[in-house]
């Protein structure tokens, strides 16, 4: 069996970490890197650390990523596109896939589908929805929490928003906290994506750290609907993020106040029970450190409680399970995959 994979956006970061997924997975297979930029450029002239993965193989145009699919075949569409340039990319790219009869999966990486309203997302993001009449054939969360069901296609929560949840959905559910979740998270200057600004580029970020947006970042009422969606309560989040000084990686740390005591070994095992058939989380006994993780699909998860109050720590790569890697996910369940297929490479150490 073998699946054609699209990349569209394919010379992001994101992007990236998805081409170098795919050329370690068992069924899908890349039949086109696409981008408007570096079209007919070799991708290894933009990722050299691909060059013995995909020799000449070259970034082709939005308009000819079909052209060496046969027509009736599979294909899943990965869109690492910016928000608001991707959902028009998947529009168009769907009408190329009706016209050529091909059976098709998206999964975007943006934040184009994270909501179900196109009014929510014009609220957040502050432009109109480019394709409202998709929005229905989307679900979103991340795949620990949301069943696929009979899902046509799936947008990822954001970096921060995935680490955010996998602490806090079960918590919450647990029913062990009383009020508000405080969120503080740091992340790395992957993050930001590829063009340097005066914020995110080395000479701003090293051996620095600093806050920005303070209870007022984009994915805070994204974290609040996914949590309240995936709990069944409603949820309020006061989220601080952090610019740290190291490339990949995030490191959330949630504190909440305790609706009554509890043992820190009993909130673990809770935990632990909650996550039993999830394979890429682990929880730890500790604190979860980034460099156990970086450059993987895994997360590990801690806690820590006092009488009053409870923290749990979550570490991510924002750039596999952030955001490749959880696409990775999520078309692994689309097509009824094994879900961890390409996924399972051991993280490098000393990163």
């Amino acid at each position: 069996m073998s699946i054609h994979a699209v990349v569209l956006g394919g010379a992001g970061y994101v992007g990236g970490e998805l081409l170098r997924l795919l050329h370690a997975h068992p069924v899908f297979e890349l039949a086109a890197a696409v981008s408007s930029t570096y079209s007919n450029r070799p991708v290894a002239d933009v990722f050299p650390h691909l060059g013995h993965a995909y020799g000449d193989a070259d970034f082709v145009a939005p308009a000819d990523w079909s052209d060496g699919i046969p027509t009736g075949s599979d294909v899943a569409l990965f869109s690492a596109a910016p928000h608001g340039a991707s959902a028009s990319a998947i529009a168009a790219a769907l009408q190329t896939a009706e016209r050529r009869d091909f059976n098709v999966h998206v999964v975007d990486s943006s934040a184009d589908f994270r909501y179900e309203d196109a009014a929510e997302f014009a609220a957040v993001y502050g432009i109109e929805h480019p394709a409202p009449e998709l929005l229905e054939s989307f679900t979103c969360g991340v795949p620990e929490h949301v069943d696929a069901g009979g899902a046509m296609h799936a947008g990822h929560p954001g970096c921060f928003a995935t680490a955010a949840l996998l602490a806090a959905v079960p918590l919450v559910r647990s029913g062990v906290t009383a009020g508000d979740l405080f969120l503080s998270g740091i992340t790395g200057s992957t993050g930001s994506g590829r063009s340097a600004k005066p914020g995110t580029h080395h000479p701003e970020r090293h051996s620095n750290l600093y806050a920005y947006k303070p209870l007022s970042h984009r994915h805070a009422p994204e974290i609040e609907n996914l949590v309240s969606k995936s709990c069944g309560v409603p949820a309020k989040v006061h989220f601080v993020p952090h610019s740290g000084p190291f490339a990949r990686g995030i490191h959330m740390t949630l504190q909440a106040r305790l609706e009554s005591p509890v043992g820190a070994d009993e909130l673990r095992n809770e935990f632990t029970a909650f996550y039993a058939d999830s394979p890429f989380v682990r929880i730890v006994a500790g604190t979860p450190r980034l460099k156990d993780v970086v450059a993987s699909n895994f997360s590990h998860v801690g806690v820590a409680v006092d009488a009053s109050a409870v923290t749990v720590m979550c570490v991510i790569d924002n750039l596999v399970k952030g955001a490749a890697g959880g696409a990775m996910q999520w078309m692994n369940r689309l097509w009824s995959l094994p879900e961890a297929s390409g996924l399972l490479a051991a993280p490098p150490a000393w990163t």
